[in-house]
């Protein structure tokens, strides 16, 4: 999309345009098409308007019912942050005493809008001309034009001596191919410059990819590793005043329309003691093996590692926590393929679950593999025991 088709679709024509669309998202493209050209939009808004529809659809997962009113890029919405995770830093940011924020590389603005919901005062910069164009009339569309005002321009050039408080997303895709960069010395900005605002203000939060290298954590500064509904998500640099633990593992997970959170702190630096296999396993969140709080979690738990390397953790007690998934192990056997499909035909299990951490398997090829037939149901656990591999039989603890 470039600016032009931006400008079409927020006039009248355009208005119509998206909303005949969003009754076709999800459906066949070339049908939907077919249906807006027949109503009269023209082939380049009715392009224009589909590619938003299908965006709004998708972003709804990360920005709730807003997303009806929200300009996209593709990959605009692949890094955007998700709105309970934006709102919670905002609510952080504001409880610090920020009140005015420089958000360096805004993007789409999904941080920008939430912290203008915190009532904090947002400059944005967005080095593309789109993207920048988009977050404003995003801001628009929230109402917060007032509160989230956006610059086109380059991050590293914007005069942060005005601000209380800096939250930098640094691109983490290249411009041209939109590939994922894993290399954070060659995100945009670049890391140096990144790494160097807290010296400049020393309330600054940046976010980065949650496989960062632990070694590149500025000293000092808190690492938080964030995940919703399982799924580990970003992880994000606290720096300066706004650092409270070394390490924090932050969960998210919705329950009807609730959300529910749970925070994990610990040095990071914690070795979990090594045992044997127990009646109950604990599978840790992704967050938590990321933000190296394994240990931290055995002590909560009364639980021991069965490897080193591995991290699952081993207890004789099942103990309800929002940080690890809990499976009670019947069986223990060294893998071997043959002993293991001869014993889940025995039991007549049919449906398997295959869990790995440690194992060179490929699940989908194992469970042809198993040639399982039956109707019970069983959780396989692929791991290695004292450097062992090993097949683990269980169930769920709920």
């Amino acid at each position: 999309m470039d600016l032009d088709q931006l400008a079409a679709l927020r006039t009248p024509e355009g208005s119509a345009a998206l909303t005949a669309a969003a009754g076709l998202a999800g459906g066949d493209p070339l049908a939907a098409a077919s249906a807006l050209r027949a109503a009269g939009v023209p082939p380049t808004l009715a392009a224009a308007a589909l590619t938003q529809a299908e965006l709004r659809h998708r972003a709804v997962g990360k920005f709730g019912s807003a997303a009806a009113g929200m300009f996209l890029t593709r990959p605009g919405l692949e890094q955007a942050t998700r709105r309970v995770v934006a709102d919670r830093r905002a609510a952080r940011l504001s409880a610090a005493g920020v009140r005015t924020l420089a958000d360096l590389g805004c993007g789409l603005g999904a941080d920008a809008l939430a912290a203008a919901r915190a009532g904090i005062r947002v400059y944005g910069v967005e080095a593309d001309p789109v993207t920048a164009a988009m977050a404003a009339a995003n801001a628009t569309a929230a109402g917060l034009a007032e509160l989230f005002t956006v610059e086109c321009g380059d991050a590293t050039g914007f005069d942060v001596s005005g601000v209380d408080g800096v939250f930098c997303d640094p691109a983490r895709r290249t411009s041209g191919t939109g590939r994922r960069i894993f290399d954070p010395r060659a995100y945009s900005p670049p890391w140096d410059f990144v790494t160097g605002l807290a010296e400049r203000v020393p309330r600054t939060v940046v976010k980065v990819a949650p496989g960062l290298d632990h070694g590149l954590i500025p000293a000092g500064a808190e690492a938080e590793w964030v995940g919703v509904d399982g799924d580990l998500v970003e992880a994000a640099l606290w720096c300066g005043e706004l650092a409270e633990v070394p390490r924090r593992a932050t969960l998210y997970r919705q329950r009807g329309s609730e959300i529910h959170r749970a925070q994990l702190t610990g040095s990071g630096a914690s070795e979990a003691p090594v045992g044997p296999v127990r009646r109950y396993l604990y599978d840790p969140e992704p967050a938590v093996v990321r933000a190296h709080l394994v240990a931290e979690l055995a002590t909560e738990l009364d639980a021991n590692l069965a490897d080193p390397s591995i991290a699952y953790l081993y207890a004789d007690q099942p103990t309800r926590t929002p940080y690890a998934r809990c499976l009670e192990i019947t069986d223990v056997l060294p893998f071997s393929l043959k002993r293991l499909r001869a014993l889940l035909r025995d039991r007549r299990v049919g449906r398997v679950e295959i869990l790995k951490r440690g194992s060179a398997l490929v699940p989908e090829q194992l469970r042809k593999d198993l040639r399982l037939a039956g109707d019970e149901a069983a959780s396989l656990v692929l791991t290695r025991v004292d450097g062992a591999p090993t097949v683990l039989i269980g169930r769920p603890v709920h």
